[in-house]
């Protein structure tokens, strides 16, 4: 079904020294962490993904994760729906193990994550996607319920 989880994994460090790009688009609602901040309702939620691998500026591997999309939040003035968008483009360093994290996550200002094993993308996407949703979303300017 277009929209659902992945059902792979993959090698972090070898996309990123292939310089290489999988991507795809997941149902938002799929997102259990997502799913909770998302208004009711049965209609798919698209987010579409890339996950490409290279070198960061300092030549270290890295992952850019780049989303699209745009989910149904609940206003915090209104209570009423608001489509919110997503247009989100994030590097994150890999780490080969838990000493590298720490020292890693010590140096740089960026997010870095442990790719000591293959990873899931629905899991990087479910994670970059709640880092950009707001903590109190609101309808830009005067709610619609209010101009009524």
């Amino acid at each position: 079904m277009p929209g659902s989880a992945p059902d792979f994994r993959f090698d972090a460090f070898r996309l990123s020294s292939r310089a290489g790009a999988i991507s795809g688009t997941l149902d938002a609602r799929s997102l259990p962490n997502v799913a909770e901040s998302l208004v009711a309702g049965d209609d798919p939620v698209p987010i579409a993904w890339t996950i490409a691998g290279r070198a960061s500026a300092d030549d270290r591997p890295a992952l850019e994760i780049d989303l699209t999309g745009s989910v149904p939040l609940v206003c915090q003035r209104c209570l009423g729906p608001v489509d919110w968008p997503v247009a989100q483009a994030t590097e994150v360093l890999l780490a080969r193990d838990e000493k590298e994290l720490v020292r890693l996550d010590a140096e740089v200002d960026g997010e870095v994550i442990l790719a000591d094993r293959p990873l899931d993308p629905a899991t990087l996407v479910q994670d970059e996607l709640v880092l950009t949703l707001p903590f109190a979303p609101r309808h830009e300017g005067e709610c619609p319920s209010a101009r009524q």
